[in-house]
């Protein structure tokens, strides 16, 4: 499924004999759930998986294994997502690994309608494989850095909304397996709390002092710096230009959005 790329991405895949479907780009939660209903039923299970993530060994073997021996109760699998950042792999800090449902019943899961940190959501039980998926993007820091600033205007657009309610949010009892839900409640019920700034630098603090971010390779401290402090300090510092614009104008949220990031959330 395409949303309008310019390069050879769409001829390569129907030469090798891909069905190619277009589709207009919103956010990755519309375009996916869009993708799931084009599935239907041609398919039992789905997996999620990025074009910069690689399943282990062990994973595979797993899937392989495990996966046709589910009963029809089990919707999804839920499974441990490593990551390297710049060629090294992210050991300390306390973000990695993490547990992800990526593997799910085609008839059962759907993406969660929000604009950043969207998970897979299922209604029945699910299981746990022990393998992992490893993310290891190749590409160079200038990429990283344009898609973490458009990772913050999306950011912007949940947090707003969480005080605004100007689009549907899913809840945090919503949200699948038991990592997710504390995830997101720290973010949503504590962190959003917090002054903007501050914040940014009390979470780095925890992440590189306290949960030893410090001690990881040169390569794993520049990503608790980046990720950890001036992704975040970024996504504080837009929200703030977009609540200012909101206050100068009278405008809502919507409005002050599209003025200030060039996001239509009414679209």
């Amino acid at each position: 499924m395409d949303s309008g790329s310019t390069d050879a991405t769409c001829r390569i895949a129907a030469d090798l004999g891909a069905e190619v479907l277009q589709h207009p780009w919103r956010n990755y939660a519309d375009q996916f759930n869009w993708a799931l209903d084009q599935v239907g039923g041609r398919s039992d299970w789905i997996m999620r998986l990025d074009a910069d993530e690689v399943v282990s060994p062990e994973l595979h073997a797993e899937i392989s294994r495990k996966l046709p021996t589910l009963g029809p109760e089990i919707h999804g699998v839920h499974v441990r997502r490593h990551m390297n950042f710049m060629g090294d792999p992210i050991r300390r800090g306390g973000v990695f690994p993490i547990e992800v449902l990526r593997l799910f019943r085609a008839s059962a899961g759907r993406c969660e309608d929000r604009w950043m940190d969207e998970h897979i959501v299922v209604q029945g039980k699910t299981a746990r494989f022990t393998g992992y998926i490893l993310d290891d993007n190749l590409k160079p820091l200038d990429w990283w850095i344009d898609k973490h600033n458009a990772y913050a205007n999306r950011e912007v657009v949940d947090l707003l909304n969480l005080r605004h309610h100007f689009l549907p949010q899913e809840t945090i009892a919503q949200a699948t397996g038991p990592q997710a839900r504390r995830k997101r409640w720290i973010k949503e019920v504590i962190y959003a709390r917090l002054p903007l700034g501050l914040r940014a630098g009390a979470y780095f603090l925890w992440r590189f002092v306290f949960r030893l971010g410090l001690l990881d390779s040169p390569q794993g401290r520049r990503f608790h710096v980046l990720q950890g402090f001036w992704y975040r300090y970024l996504v504080d510092a837009k929200l703030r230009e977009v609540q200012d614009h909101m206050r100068a104008q009278s405008v809502d949220p919507p409005t002050a959005i599209q003025a200030v990031l060039g996001i239509d959330v009414r679209n």
